[in-house]
């Protein structure tokens, strides 16, 4: 990952190359801001630039033995943090357990989400920690002589996934590092982050990315035409992952459009023959494609909810789902709306609680005749 690979954030990018060239690198930086965004690969990117030995002069050369491992992810001097679960075969709980599925994930997108990293390592229901162990493992790491870089550095994706016994062993270290020793850690939520981390860090914002720069890439990348990829731009809200995501699961979207359109109006028609059938279907794709369509509802909510003031600019639907929105948005509104997302949220919380999904999607489509109704009260 280069400079150059990264979407946008032209200004953040000559402040990082500033911080080499001056010599004032930060023993502790915070890339913080909305997921899908680049801040994963800026990090990398940045990594590859403070130990490149033929830098140029606005991104590392790509050829000199230190790119060569930063390609490869086996730089010596450059190591990774990332939350991981405890499984009976990887008891530690340390990074290093799980190290080929993150060079794999890497290797595959540097704009990986949590979802997608959740799927590589096959954690399941379990959650996801930086364990107090893997403390232990970075201080190790760091005490020793760089193997042959200027900077040892330490990427950290998702601190906010530190426990607590694993932030207070690092405090001292992030506050006083070792010599020629950078600290990067990447959040989606800095808010959760451990207060005492944050003051010890320098706090780098990233903005999303505008839809034009996004379309430019979406047409280049996947031969999109123009209108085509400014749709998916501006559904994607500023983040390339979500767009790449949307390009990728097209028929998953569609599929979930086709049931979500079916509850409305089976809700509506009060058909309850037909829910059943359809609770019976939804009930069957599996729990965490349940758990997708049940966010992707949501979804559909707040658009229509929104669509109701007749602002385009305030609203992300493809063209198909604009068109049931003319006929649907208007049994949206405040009679009905807050009671109808919590209705989705409840619904999406006891399938992760491994509720029985046919009986969870009955109850809710029973629910939905009673709240449509409402919207015309």
């Amino acid at each position: 990952m280069f400079f150059r690979d990264i979407i946008g954030h032209e200004e953040i990018k000559r402040q990082l190359v500033r911080t080499v060239k001056e010599g004032r690198v930060p023993q502790a930086w915070l890339f913080c801001g909305a997921s899908g965004v680049g801040k994963l690969g800026m990090a990398i990117a940045y990594a590859r630039y403070l130990n490149c030995t033929s830098r140029g002069e606005d991104d590392a050369c790509g050829v000199c033995p230190s790119c060569r491992q930063m390609t490869n992810m086996m730089h010596p001097d450059v190591h990774y943090s990332y939350p991981v679960y405890k499984s009976d075969k990887r008891r530690s709980g340390c990074s290093d357990d799980y190290i080929a599925e993150w060079r794999d994930a890497l290797s595959q997108t540097p704009y990986l989400s949590r979802e997608k990293w959740t799927e590589a390592i096959n954690s399941g229901n379990s959650q996801l920690y930086i364990y107090a162990d893997e403390a232990g493992a970075i201080i190790r790491k760091l005490s020793y002589k760089s193997f042959e870089s200027e900077y040892k550095i330490l990427i950290m994706w998702s601190p906010e996934s530190m426990r607590t016994e694993c932030a207070n062993s690092l405090l001292k270290l992030i506050e006083e590092p070792y010599d020629k020793t950078v600290f990067i850690l990447v959040s989606d939520n800095p808010e959760r982050v451990l207060p005492t981390i944050l003051s010890r860090t320098r706090i780098l914002p990233f903005k999303t990315v505008s839809d034009e720069l996004l379309s430019a890439r979406l047409q280049q990348r996947f031969s999109l035409e123009a209108e085509d990829a400014a749709e998916v731009a501006r559904i994607s809200n500023g983040s390339y992952r979500k767009a790449v995501e949307v390009m990728q699961q097209t028929e998953e979207n569609e599929k979930f459009f086709n049931l979500f359109v079916s509850m409305m109006r089976n809700a509506y028609a009060r058909r309850i023959k037909e829910m059943k059938a359809w609770s019976d279907e939804v009930g069957s794709l599996g729990r965490e494609a349940e758990k997708r369509f049940l966010q992707y509802s949501q979804r559909m909510l707040r658009e229509n909810y929104i669509y109701n003031t007749r602002v385009s600019a305030l609203t992300y639907m493809t063209r198909r789902e604009r068109d049931f929105s003319v006929r649907f948005s208007p049994f949206i509104n405040e009679k009905n709306v807050i009671e109808i997302m919590e209705a989705l949220s409840c619904a999406e919380r006891d399938i992760s609680q491994n509720a029985n999904g046919k009986i969870v999607f009955f109850d809710l489509s029973i629910k939905m005749i009673l709240l449509i109704k409402r919207a015309t009260a």
